[in-house]
């Protein structure tokens, strides 16, 4: 009897149906990243095969949910291994799409590329729907240029900004805008420019300024840093300017105001902090978010609840929330970021909750992040001290698999390790890496790496392979690297593609134009891809 066997077939139909419904739904692409982006269903949440034991518990909390896996690579079929995963996991409601992404599409489905899809093709129909004011790049330069009364607020990650960003810009993430745009433009005809690296946080910050009803003109920049640079103007890179950290009492009560009118009015659900776990009904998934930034979250924060940043997290849904009619608790400490993110997800249809009043400063005292217990390792397997391995290292017989991502091992690795995705070990054994009588799994942690050393010590016994040594890097390569030993950089030995991450259009600053300008073209035709759907829910206040 095959893997397959041991779990039901759901069809497209029937998934279709439950999303329809709002019935809680996980519907799970188990490849990696970069295939899931070229195309996939609209609800489908990426989770690779080779994390499943580090991801499931944090992202799908709850075993008896209603979970849907489907994803092959080269042929072969991950969906079943995956099943069996979350399985052993203790997951007790897990199921195969019917007939894969082909019976999706066979079936009629629509397909959609990229990634945060959901997140991605709301803020177009928001745009569609409410006519969200825009401004060229050429627009915005001239006023840049000519000292206008203008300000522009960058509304992506603050990494990002640094990055590249739009010259005289200052950061001011997503969720943040409500709250300190006055601190930033108190004359109220000062214009307003937002911007993000294509389009999305650019409409919603922008529509998010226009709801909560500022009296200051606001315009996204059109297409954001990809418009900018299709245009042929310069962007600057390693800038540092960032909204004044406190917000005064009038402007904050102002924000508050406005936050909650608009939250009311996208149905949004106000609860207090203490009858929160009536929310935590049977067969019902909540997720508890702190939506202030990563520094104050980590400064102390709620119990339970886990840092995700507002803008980030209505750009993000599909990771954050993988299980589509889940409920979502949103926190803050001053009544604005909370109420303001919420009402962007409840129009993303999501039923969604903060609390009636902002907690007070002694609520928040919790200092570590919530991190669940992983799940123990399949196989029993010695580790290495680093010096130890550097010393293996200067006669043949020792391989170096490292199975970390493909972008912190092109920055610097261990001196003749192989590059390897953890669900592709066995081809890469077979095909690529030599054989050895030796095989040190690495991983940046040592985490990962000891699930992918348990893989390939039952690959080699299942073979007859036992006297082939297989050990786990202690501490990883941040050890390796620690302890001051050499390192390499570059592509130097990829036993696998780097298929782990799809290479966003928008992010870094060597994309061609090509690939930006097919990027802005997708996005224009996303509102047309939701109609054929038809699955969103979604609902522009």
């Amino acid at each position: 009897m095959t893997t397959a066997a041991f779990f039901p077939l759901v069809s497209f139909s029937a998934v279709r149906e439950r999303l329809i419904a709002r019935e809680e739904t996980a519907l799970l692409d188990v490849r990696e990243e970069d295939p899931f982006a070229q195309e996939h269903p609209l609800w489908a949440a990426n989770l690779p095969l080779s994390k499943i034991e580090i991801e499931a518990w944090r992202r799908i909390p709850r075993l008896d949910t209603f979970i849907v896996l489907y994803g092959a690579h080269d042929s072969v079929d991950l969906a079943p291994l995956a099943a069996r995963t979350f399985a052993a996991l203790g997951y007790t409601n897990v199921h195969l799409l019917e007939g894969g992404l082909e019976g999706w599409r066979a079936a009629g489905g629509e397909l959609f590329r990229d990634v945060n899809v959901p997140s991605k093709s709301f803020g177009e129909l928001v745009e569609h729907e409410r006519h969200t004011p825009s401004l060229s790049a050429p627009e915005v330069k001239a006023l840049v240029e000519g000292k206008a009364n203008v300000v522009v607020l960058d509304a992506r990650r603050f990494d990002e900004y640094q990055t590249m960003s739009i010259p005289s810009a200052t950061s001011v993430p997503g969720a943040e805008l409500v709250l300190r745009v006055r601190e930033l433009a108190p004359d109220p005809s000062t214009q307003v420019i937002v911007n993000c690296a294509g389009r999305t946080r650019s409409i919603i910050g922008t529509q998010s300024l226009v709801n909560a009803g500022i009296p200051n003109p606001v315009a996204a920049l059109r297409n954001g840093t990809i418009g900018w640079k299709l245009a042929g103007q310069v962007l600057d890179h390693g800038a540092e300017r960032q909204a004044p950290a406190v917000v005064s009492d009038a402007h904050r009560a102002q924000a508050q105001a406005d936050a909650r009118r608009v939250a009311d009015k996208a149905g949004v659900r106000r609860i207090a902090l203490d009858a929160l776990q009536t929310l935590e009904a049977p067969h019902r998934t909540v997720y508890r978010f702190d939506v202030r930034t990563p520094e104050e979250y980590a400064a102390g924060h709620l119990p339970g609840f886990a840092s995700a940043p507002g803008g980030q997290l209505v750009q993000e849904t599909d990771h954050q929330v993988p299980v589509r009619g889940a409920r979502i608790v949103l926190a803050d400490d001053d009544g604005v970021r909370a109420s303001m993110s919420a009402s962007w997800l409840a129009q993303m249809g999501w039923e969604v909750y903060v609390p009636d009043t902002a907690p007070s400063a002694s609520a928040f005292i919790e200092k570590a992040a919530p991190s669940p217990a992983y799940p123990p390792v399949a196989a029993a397997v010695g580790e290495i001290a680093p010096k130890a391995l550097a010393e293996l290292l200067k006669q043949p017989g020792t391989a170096v698999l490292d199975v970390t991502t493909s972008a912190n091992y092109v920055r610097r690795h261990i001196p003749g390790a192989w590059y390897v995705i953890r669900a592709q070990l066995a081809g890469a054994i077979d095909a690529v890496i030599p054989a050895s009588q030796r095989y040190v799994l690495t991983c940046g942690s040592s985490l990962l790496a000891r699930y992918a050393a348990a893989d390939l010590r039952a690959l080699l016994d299942a073979r007859g392979q036992r006297d082939v040594e297989v050990l786990v890097l202690a501490g990883g390569n941040a050890a390796w690297f620690a302890a001051g030993l050499e390192v390499e950089t570059g592509e130097t030995r990829l036993a696998t593609a780097r298929t782990d991450r799809y290479r966003r259009p928008y992010e870094g600053t060597d994309a061609p134009t090509e690939a930006m300008q097919a990027y802005l073209d997708w996005e224009y035709g996303l509102v047309a891809q939701l109609g054929r759907d038809g699955t969103h829910h979604f609902k522009v206040i």
